[in-house]
C-alpha cells in the first residue's frame, strides 16, 4: 500500500495543513491524524494510508487528512496538536506518545470546539471517544500462549518478562493481562520495561537477564511486541543459545511472521489494522458531521481513563498468530503476500508449513 502525502501540507516539518477547516462540516472536512513513531512499521505502512483512504472514500474525495508523526517525541507531538488546533482542523485522531502529557493539548482542542478521538492508546484529557484493541486481552493471549508452549512442568520454568514503555498506557494493560495468565504458572525470573519501545533498549535488558539468570536457565520470553521479540532473540543467539526458547510478540510485523515461519519466534498477536483504522476514520467523519446515531453505533463499549470515566469506545478483537494460521490471518487480510513472507531464506520453512 503506497504512502502518499499528496494533498497534505506540513505540521512541524512532517505532514499537515495550514488551510482553514470548512465551517459547513459537510464532506469538505479536515481530519487531523497524530501518530507516535516510525519504529513500529505499522503506522506508516497501514494506519496512516488506510485512514487517509477511508476518509477520502467517506467524503467523496473532498475530505483530507492532516498528518503528523511525532517520532517518539512527546513534546513534538504536543506542538503538532497545537498546530492543528491553530489551523482549525475539524476533528483530531491522536495516538499519544505520552498519554498523560497530551492531556493539556486535548483540553485546548476541546476548548476550541475540536473533537478529539484517542486512537490505539488511551489519551488522558476530555477525549470524545477511544478506539483500540482489547489490550488486556492482548496480554492474556500472549501469556496463555507462552504457558502452553512451555508444556509440562511450566510452573518450575523460568521466563524473562520484557514489557513496553511506561509512558504508553497500553503497555500497562498488556502487562496486566499477561501477568494474569503467567502468575503462579511460571517463574518470572526478571522483569524489564522497555524505554520508548526501542529494540536497542530491549536488547540491553535481555543481555542483563541472560547474565543474571543464565542462558540455559531461560525457558521462555514474554515479549510485549515484535520489536522487543526480535531484540530478545538476537541477544539469545549472540549469547550462543542452541535453540531459541518460546518468545511471544505482538503486531505481526513482517520480520516477526518470518521468524515464526522459521521457528525462532513462537507467536505474535495479530491485530487487524485495517479494521481499526477504517473504524477510526468512520468515527471521526461521523463525529464531525454530526451523525450521532452512526457515531454511537461505532462506540458501544465504555472505558475509563485516569481523567475521564465512561469514555465511548470500540475495542477491536485480536488473534494469536502462529505457524498454523498465517494463511487465515495476515495473508487473507491482505497484510502480506506469500511472496513477501516466503523469500529465498524462508522458502523451505514456508513449504514445510504449507505456505505456497
Amino acid at each position: 500500500m503506497a504512502v502518499t502525502l499528496a494533498g497534505c501540507g506540513v505540521v512541524d516539518g512532517i505532514g499537515g495543513s495550514s488551510t482553514k477547516a470548512s465551517p459547513t462540516k459537510g464532506d469538505d472536512i479536515q481530519v487531523g491524524l497524530l501518530l507516535p513513531e516510525r519504529e513500529n512499521t505499522r503506522y506508516e505502512k497501514f494506519d496512516y494510508p488506510i485512514i487517509k483512504a477511508q476518509v477520502e472514500k467517506l467524503t467523496s474525495n473532498k475530505g483530507k487528512v492532516v498528518y503528523a508523526n511525532a517520532e517518539q517525541d512527546a513534546a513534538k507531538q504536543n506542538r503538532q496538536l497545537q498546530q492543528m488546533v491553530d489551523d482549525k482542523v475539524d476533528v483530531i485522531l491522536v495516538d499519544a506518545v505520552d498519554s498523560k502529557s497530551i492531556a493539556a493539548g486535548v483540553q485546548k482542542a476541546k476548548d476550541a470546539g475540536i473533537p478529539v478521538i484517542a486512537y490505539d492508546r488511551l489519551a488522558q484529557g476530555p477525549i470524545d471517544a477511544y478506539i483500540s484493541f482489547d489490550n488486556e486481552l492482548v496480554g492474556e493471549v500472549q501469556g496463555k500462549a507462552l504457558v502452553e508452549a512451555l508444556g509440562e512442568n511450566a510452573a518450575s520454568k523460568k521466563i524473562i518478562m520484557m514489557n513496553g514503555a511506561t509512558t504508553d498506557p497500553n503497555a500497562a494493560q498488556f502487562k496486566a493481562g499477561a501477568t494474569s495468565e503467567l502468575k503462579d504458572k511460571v517463574v518470572i525470573a526478571k522483569t524489564y520495561d522497555t524505554k520508548d519501545w526501542n529494540p536497542v533498549n530491549a536488547k540491553a535488558n535481555m543481555e542483563k537477564a541472560i547474565a543474571a539468570v543464565g542462558l540455559n536457565n531461560i525457558a521462555g520470553v514474554y515479549s510485549a511486541n515484535d520489536g522487543i521479540a526480535g531484540a530478545a532473540i538476537d541477544a539469545l543467539k549472540t549469547a550462543g543459545v542452541s535453540k531459541v526458547p518460546p518468545v511471544t510478540g505482538q503486531d505481526a510485523e513482517l520480520d516477526a511472521v518470518q521468524r515464526i515461519v522459521k521457528g525462532d519466534q513462537y507467536m505474535s498477536v495479530y491485530k487487524s489494522y485495517p479494521e481499526e483504522a477504517n473504524a477510526a476514520a468512520e468515527m471521526a467523519v461521523a463525529k464531525v458531521q454530526g451523525r450521532s446515531i452512526e457515531f454511537d453505533a461505532l462506540t458501544r463499549d465504555k472505558v475509563d481513563s485516569p481523567t475521564n470515566k465512561d469514555v465511548p469506545a470500540q475495542l477491536v478483537p485480536v488473534v494469536a498468530l502462529t505457524k498454523a494460521n498465517i494463511q487465515d490471518t495476515v495473508i487473507t487480510d491482505g497484510i502480506y503476500t506469500v511472496k513477501q513472507i516466503c523469500t529465498a531464506v524462508y522458502k523451505a520453512s514456508c513449504t514445510a508449513i504449507g505456505l505456497k
